[in-house]
């Protein structure tokens, strides 16, 4: 494989961007977090929360979704009053970091210990499963883990099962076993492979019993359970357990340097790289539902994918289930060399489905689900770093993360001995188990634009906004595009707060400005993989009689209003373009009633308006080909919300019309109106979310008036 070569003195000045060739990056050592001062007014089971959160929000402790705490507690029968012994355990699903206390399963113990007397063997496990909803204490909707028995059968109060990278590399290790030895003696035992169920609790709780002075078990591919008589001393042995393994693999890192040292130097333009790279991708991605991107060029990264035994390792697959259920078999790894050619990445994806398509075929069983996607969700490239797809952004990120922690793995199982991933079958079994699928069948519906990328231009404007947060509310993700970075910063943080951090960025950009227009569209490539929505709206507005009319003025208007939306629309095209196969793009210009309705006193802004409506029409045919539509949405007088009406243009028209700037105005053109009703920016925003969406897909080159009624703008 080619290498990219970078300045060795840019290579080799920072150490996170290329990782020195004598030893590794170290495994993070965690420290107790626990407050004895806030867990003193606790309750019980608040306190099982409290260490929960504690872990849970240490990503060197465990992943995110990943590990299961419990605790038996005595509780009040609500109907018979008696005093039981109630298992409380984290519930199918949940997160331990950020679970409340409705994100435990609650079950009767006893209940739980006597289903054995339904189990045969390792063909009941799934049975077995069915059995947990009749366990419930007191109606608690909460659905139980498949790692329930995990904690029931066992004899403690306190049970912690994790999965962090330290110890997963011990458990995903020909040296896993006698590193446990060295490390703990016999105080942590060893259990061989057992996919969760039923049956690996029964040999965990016989492996116990067995043997009276263990204080914990690794589980072979899955992590590591402990247990405790309280909750702070359970929650302080997990983290003391993790410590150990993490120091021991750091002197083993030490000694040599990790995946065989490093063979490809990393490019100096990652980011522009993964830009381009990822719409092609994404537009090659065909299937049931569009894909979102994430890129990472962080220290794993990069250690990993540059270095000698790379590809030996990234075709083993990963080991965990907990990291292959998010990153699939095996990740697709791309030459670096070829990037640029289309017909090498179009048989890449042809290739990675053809052989998806082949291991299903080969470890189906005949009552599995259908075969799902079958494009990659990880795509490595020495020398650039990790790029993840998904159906949406967050999951995009957090394959990514889980595959992070996979490269975690590898370097410590390889420190100790030879990585071993999951058994091909085994993946299966667990990628395709009846219970995952019936998890999948209960998820809800994603809402209509999941997986669908947007950038609005004026973005942190009254219109802008509310379309952004339209956009957004239906499942989309949004690039707010201003040339105020301040406002745009805060009304990213907003929608962040309201959306999730993941579905929106912030970029400032005058739409007049070449250089700024690329980056924005560059931003939206490398942040969320491309673009299926653009909705040019960045505006401004002028008042002025023809002889008042300077050049500078009529400039000013052509720029924005004109120029804008063409830079715009050409940065946007080559992005448009690639998703045809996908079910096209949809352009959304934002004209005005003044478009198609002359003005007083307003030549330069509504010229330049009628300018860009008739590019629209001419982008319409230019676009029709490539599945682009633009459509253009005509507003009249939005004025609350608006910063254009905020500022001089309010009292322009106000003196063209010969009425004063307040509720005057605004009466003025609500009685001007045939419905006699205001036009506000949410109003605008349902317009352009019809446009941008599938409800509207065999439209194009069309204008909708959203102005309450202007018998004067009526298409013609």
């Amino acid at each position: 494989m080619d290498t990219i070569i970078a300045p060795a003195s840019d290579a080799n000045s920072n150490p996170a961007n290329f990782p020195a060739s004598s030893g590794a990056i170290p495994f993070a050592v965690p420290t107790s977090r626990w407050d004895d001062s806030a867990a003193a007014q606790l309750s019980p089971p608040e306190l099982l929360l409290y260490r929960s959160n504690l872990l849970g929000s240490d990503l060197t402790v465990t992943n995110f979704g990943g590990g299961n705490t419990s605790a038996k507690l005595e509780e009040v029968d609500p109907l018979t009053g008696e005093t039981v012994e109630v298992l409380w355990v984290k519930g199918s699903g949940g997160d331990i970091g950020s679970m409340k206390l409705d994100g435990f399963a609650t079950l009767y113990q006893q209940k739980l210990l006597g289903l054995e007397r339904h189990y045969a063997g390792p063909e009941d496990d799934d049975k077995m499963v069915g059995y947990l909803p009749h366990c419930t204490f007191n109606l608690n909707g909460r659905a139980a883990s498949i790692d329930t028995p995990l904690h029931s059968l066992l004899p403690f109060a306190h049970v912690d099962h994790v999965h962090p990278d330290a110890i997963i590399a011990l458990a995903a290790s020909s040296g896993g076993e006698e590193a446990t030895k060295a490390i703990w003696g016999g105080k942590i035992g060893w259990l061989p492979w057992k996919r969760p169920g039923y049956t690996l609790g029964v040999q965990l709780r016989d492996f116990v019993a067995a043997n009276p002075g263990v204080e914990g078990v690794m589980l072979a591919g899955h992590g590591i359970i402990c247990w405790a008589d309280s909750a702070k001393s359970c929650y302080e042995h997990t983290i003391d357990l993790i410590a150990d393994a993490a120091a021991y693999l750091n002197s083993k890192l030490a000694e040599k340097p990790a995946f065989g040292g490093a063979v490809t130097h990393p490019a100096d333009d990652r980011a522009a790289i993964a830009a381009d790279l990822m719409p092609r991708l994404r537009g090659l991605m065909t299937g049931a539902r569009r894909k979102v991107g994430h890129f990472s060029d962080d220290a794993e990264a990069l250690e990993f994918v540059n270095s000698a035994d790379f590809q030996r390792l990234a075709d083993l697959g990963t080991s965990c289930p907990d990291h292959f259920l998010r990153t699939k078999i095996a990740p697709l790894t791309l030459d670096p060399a070829r990037l640029q050619d289309g017909a090498y990445l179009a048989g890449k994806i042809a290739d990675y489905r053809d052989l998806y398509a082949a291991y299903y075929d080969r470890c189906k069983r005949p009552n599995s689900p259908a075969m799902r996607d079958a494009n990659p969700v990880v795509v490595l490239v020495p020398g650039v770093g990790r790029i993840t797809f998904a159906t949406d952004k967050t999951t995009a990120r957090l394959a990514g993360e889980f595959y992070g922690n996979a490269i975690n793995v590898m370097r410590g199982a390889e420190a100790i001995g030879d990585y071993i991933a999951l058994d091909e079958q085994e993946a299966f079994d667990i990628e395709y188990w009846l219970l995952e699928e019936a998890k999948l069948q209960r998820m809800p519906a994603p809402k209509p634009l999941v997986g669908r990328v947007a950038l609005v231009t004026g973005g942190a404007g009254g219109i802008g906004a509310a379309t952004a947060a339209r956009l957004m509310a239906d499942g989309a993700c949004v690039v707010l595009a201003d040339r105020d970075g301040n406002v745009v910063e805060e009304v990213r943080a907003g929608f962040a707060k309201q959306f999730g951090k993941d579905v929106v960025r912030a970029v400032t950009c005058d739409v007049t400005d070449e250089a700024q227009v690329a980056d924005a569209f560059a931003l939206a490539a490398r942040e969320f993989g491309g673009l299926d929505i653009l909705v040019a709206n960045a505006g401004i507005a002028s008042s002025a009689p023809i002889e008042e009319t300077t050049v500078e003025l009529w400039d000013r208007n052509y720029d924005v209003l004109a120029q804008g939306y063409f830079l715009t629309s050409r940065a946007a095209w080559p992005l448009l373009k690639g998703m045809k196969e996908q079910g096209g793009t949809s352009v959304v210009f934002i004209g005005s009633k003044n478009g198609v309705a002359a003005a007083t006193n307003a030549s330069a802004y509504a010229s330049a308006k009628a300018a860009a409506n008739h590019l629209a029409r001419c982008l319409a045919l230019e676009g029709a080909p490539h599945g682009i539509r633009v459509n253009v949405v005509n507003p009249d007088a939005v004025i609350k919300g608006s910063r254009i009406w905020d500022g001089d243009w309010r009292k322009e028209r106000a003196g063209a019309h010969g009425i004063d700037t307040g509720k005057e105005l605004e009466e003025h053109y609500r009685q001007r109106s045939m419905l006699k009703r205001d036009v506000l920016p949410a109003d605008i925003a349902e317009a352009v979310y019809f446009l941008a969406g599938d409800q509207s897909a065999k439209s194009t080159g069309n204008m909708i008036n959203v102005d309450a009624g202007n018998a004067q703008a009526f298409t013609r």
